[in-house]
């Protein structure tokens, strides 16, 4: 059995349940939009957002038709974002599989998206859960600010480690708290409960990002090398900027002229991850993702043991150990 099937074993019924009701939601009359939304089901990833917002149910109180809103209303959100990032990026695929845009067109992906973002807030304002609505609207505010402010920065290349924790709580831990913020809202109103639940969720945002930025500086398991690919994209992430604030302003200059570049040589990209590599870029990452992981940690103190709790606790491990 692979670890995220033991992962998913307290919730299996429901995740299964899950999937059926979510593709009931995404059905259309429409010939065009009825072949893309197929498509993005067969496609579909892990559901991890969803099993988030299970595990998170489960461990406070009793899984309910709210609980299958919020994955439903989640996972929406997670497809819509995916598909409007593909256009921002003008990325003909991701992991492997050609993107809507690259398919259809540009226009046909934003419209795609729109779509999935207006079913979820419909099938929120149907089900009246609008304080669901609040917790998401938040993380879609959050989430574009925090791509408008990554854009802006990388113009000029200035993100500093506090621009860049800012802009991943909100490019990414923002749907990973609503996902633990709305799970357990459906199965309790206690406001404190519902705070604590979206500060592990960020906290296990922020370590899943900083695990996603390691792997471009680390050997991958398909071609045995490093992917440099955000190096050739000019982002700047943490184990860049550890490594940029350890060395004169000279070498920290010369570097940069290199991700400035619009065209970069295999040898260049090499050299920027030799040099991270070389002032301990990685280690430092390493070593803040665990730390954010621990913050989750803490947070499941305080819960009595439970199938939920364990399979919780695995679920944050798997985003620190995760291969890809």
């Amino acid at each position: 059995m692979s670890k995220l099937s033991l992962i998913r074993k307290p919730v299996q019924n429901e995740m299964k349940e899950f999937e059926g009701y979510f593709n009931n939601v995404l059905r259309s009359d429409v010939p065009l939009l009825k072949i893309i939304l197929n498509y993005i089901l067969r496609r579909k990833g892990k559901q991890m957002r969803p099993l988030l917002v299970f595990l998170s149910a489960g461990l406070n109180g009793k899984i309910n038709e709210s609980t299958y809103v919020a994955a439903t209303f989640i996972e929406l959100l997670h497809t819509a974002s995916l598909v409007h990032d593909d256009v921002v990026d003008e990325a003909n695929d991701r992991r492997g599989v050609l993107s809507i845009n690259a398919l259809w067109n540009s226009k046909i992906a934003v419209l795609v998206g729109d779509y999935l973002l207006s079913k979820g807030l419909l099938i929120s304002v149907q089900k009246g859960r609008y304080d669901m609505l609040e917790i998401t609207s938040e993380a879609v505010q959050a989430m574009s600010e925090g791509e408008l402010l990554q854009l802006q920065k990388a113009r000029k290349l200035d993100i500093t480690e506090e621009v860049y924790f800012r802009i991943i709580k909100m490019k990414t831990a923002a749907l990973i708290s609503a996902c633990t913020a709305t799970g357990t809202k459906s199965v309790t109103d206690d406001p404190e409960v519902i705070r604590s639940m979206k500060e592990l969720g960020e906290n296990v945002g922020v370590a899943f990002q900083i695990r996603d930025d390691l792997f471009d500086y680390q050997n991958n398991g398909l071609t045995g090398k490093p992917s440099g690919n955000d190096i050739r994209e000019k982002k700047i992430t943490l184990p860049l900027i550890h490594a940029l604030q350890q060395v004169s302003s000279s070498e920290k200059r010369k570097i940069l002229n290199i991700i400035k570049a619009k065209k970069k040589t295999s040898k260049e990209v090499k050299w920027v991850i030799d040099f991270v590599i070389d002032n301990n870029g990685l280690d430092y990452a390493s070593m803040m993702m665990d730390k954010y992981r621990d913050k989750a940690f803490a947070f499941l103190n305080t819960y009595t043991n439970s199938p939920f709790k364990t399979s919780m606790i695995e679920f944050i491990n798997y985003t620190t150990a995760r291969q890809k």
